[in-house]
């Protein structure tokens, strides 16, 4: 079967994403709402719109952008919106493999990667910014920039997540630890998305940030901002080799089941087996991902 062209990929998405969202008929599709929605650039974006417009789901008016011309339940989403992987930018991949192979030096100027990479300077610094909000590049004074410290052994590796292990166990125990029902919610919807496709959909990025996330937000409640601050700092260290383990995407819905499971355990007040679980949850994940590194 030939495979589906990124222009009907996106399109699929953009169909996925206007249902998701409850999107109104006559609504403006703004390109870059939906690049970010989507996390991908905005020229896939307008191939997937110009695709829509010939199906006559979406009308394109001059000077203002496209516009949705159809009720959205009356709209039949392919499977490849929920099926198709995301597509990487391609020079934020490169930047993490050679980050991880020790190929970049530490400090290097703008100049210079845009040489090594030959990319026009604004694509090379909208990858950077995004980097530096992900917090493993720092600007320097001029136009350098400095790749951060990040862990680069299997026993660094493991070691934090033992220390996480710790933590993590520890501040669901804390007196001061109060459930934060909104935050609880937003968690549990973000990990049944994984469920329901995501894990075979999303972008490593997205991915990490989710489950990172989860794992802080937990700790949040529990008050104290020593832990929180610890634990956000490992999680910037090991995030790249996050992002080379998670090329095998198998053992995600697994993942994200003990993730709900914690909820429902906190959530129902068993705070002490929640913290046992979440534990040797991170253990558990420690045990499974550190062979996998090639490192």
């Amino acid at each position: 079967m030939a495979r589906p062209s990124l222009s009907s990929q996106t399109a699929a998405r953009i169909l996925g994403l206007i249902q998701s969202e409850s999107v109104s008929e006559g609504r403006h599709l703004p390109a870059q709402w939906l690049a970010d929605a989507l996390r991908v650039s905005r020229a896939p974006v307008n191939a997937g719109l110009k695709l829509l417009a010939k199906d006559g789901i979406v009308r394109f008016e001059r000077n203002r952008g496209y516009f949705l011309v159809k009720d959205p339940a009356e709209l039949t989403v392919s499977p490849a919106a929920n099926s198709v992987a995301e597509p990487e930018d391609a020079l934020y991949g490169a930047l993490i493999e050679d980050c991880l192979s020790g190929k970049l030096p530490e400090r290097v100027s703008e100049r210079e990667l845009v040489r090594l990479y030959d990319v026009p300077r604004t694509r090379m610094l909208k990858t950077l910014h995004r980097v530096q909000n992900e917090g493993w590049v720092e600007r320097l004074p001029g136009n350098g920039w400095e790749f951060l410290p990040r862990m680069t052994s299997r026993e660094s590796y493991e070691q934090a997540y033992q220390f996480r292990a710790a933590l993590e166990s520890q501040a669901l125990l804390l007196p001061t630890f109060t459930i934060d029902k909104q935050a609880f919610a937003n968690a549990r919807s973000l990990q049944e998305e994984i469920l329901a496709g995501g894990f075979e959909r999303m972008g490593r990025a997205r991915l990490f940030e989710i489950n990172s996330h989860f794992h802080e937000m937990l700790v949040g409640c529990s008050g104290n901002t020593f832990f929180v601050d610890s634990l956000v700092r490992v999680n910037r260290l090991r995030r790249l080799l996050e992002y080379r383990v998670t090329i095998d995407r198998s053992r995600l819905p697994l993942q994200s089941r003990e993730h709900l499971l914690i909820l429902d355990l906190v959530e129902a007040g068993d705070r002490l087996k929640a913290s046992e679980f979440l534990k040797a949850h991170i253990l558990g994940a420690s045990a499974i991902k550190s062979p996998a590194l090639d490192i």
